[in-house]
């Protein structure tokens, strides 16, 4: 593979798209996509409307509280067959021979993962413009809320993609991916913190574990229309991380 700082801007997103094609096209190849999407969008939508006919408000915070929930199990169905599969049949070492870096493979794999994830986001649309009709939404809120949205499924796709790097059994890719999910999720759970707290008065692991781990803190103020510094930091940083971790597993798996 060549070195990646003797690639230049160009070759190196080139490489990137290359993977991003292959990968993006093998989402819609298969029709188990289709029925991870479906299954996605019935739930999601289901729930929210369940929700808008009980309170009657014109807004979509049902849906991305629910959000968090769902991705727990889909995002890891996305990820599973990422790289277990290529170990499972045998594609993994022809695609580390390949005259590219490790890092345009793990990249272009997460943002062919991330497109296939917005383009079933953007499958919810429909309730905006059904909320728009019906009223006034606060349109901020449910921007910020929709960016929230996707950069927590970013976080949910890079850590998913680590997993299935480690292993070739996509079934074991799918618990590892799921198993960290309920981590990042329930430990912001003010019920889980306080039951945490109380194991561990003298430490309070579970509010730590709540201001320095979880999703929840983060993700929620997206919902309430603030697009902090901090958060998008957290967001990014902690999806960066997974992502490099997951090119320092495939780079020592080579030997």
């Amino acid at each position: 593979m060549p070195d990646a700082e003797r690639l230049g801007c160009g070759q190196f997103l080139s490489g990137t798209r290359i993977v991003f094609n292959r990968e993006l096209g093998a989402y819609f190849d298969s029709p188990i996509a289709y029925i991870y999407a479906t299954v996605f969008l019935v739930l999601s939508c289901s729930t929210f409307m369940n929700s808008f006919f009980l309170d009657a408000v014109v807004d979509m915070s049902a849906y991305f509280e629910i959000l968090p929930f769902l991705l727990i199990p889909f995002i890891p169905a996305i990820t599973m067959r990422s790289w277990a599969e290529e170990r499972a049949e045998h594609t993994f070492e022809l695609l580390m021979t390949l005259p590219l870096h490790s890092f345009q493979v793990v990249l272009g794999k997460y943002l062919a993962a991330l497109g296939f994830y917005l383009i079933v986001l953007l499958g919810s649309l429909p309730i905006v413009a059904m909320l728009a009709w019906l009223g006034d939404p606060d349109a901020g809120q449910i921007a910020a809320s929709y960016l929230g949205a996707l950069l927590l499924g970013g976080l949910f796709l890079s850590f998913g993609l680590f997993a299935s790097g480690l292993t070739r059994d996509q079934i074991v890719a799918f618990a590892l991916a799921t198993l960290t999910g309920f981590v990042f999720v329930l430990s912001g759970h003010e019920k889980v913190v306080e039951v945490i707290d109380g194991l561990t008065p003298s430490w309070q692991l579970g509010t730590w574990l709540y201001e320095s781990v979880s999703v929840l803190p983060h993700y929620e103020a997206f919902g309430r229309g603030l697009i902090g510094l901090a958060d998008l930091l957290y967001f990014v940083l902690m999806s960066g991380f997974f992502v490099w971790m997951n090119q320092i597993t495939l780079q020592r798996s080579k030997y």
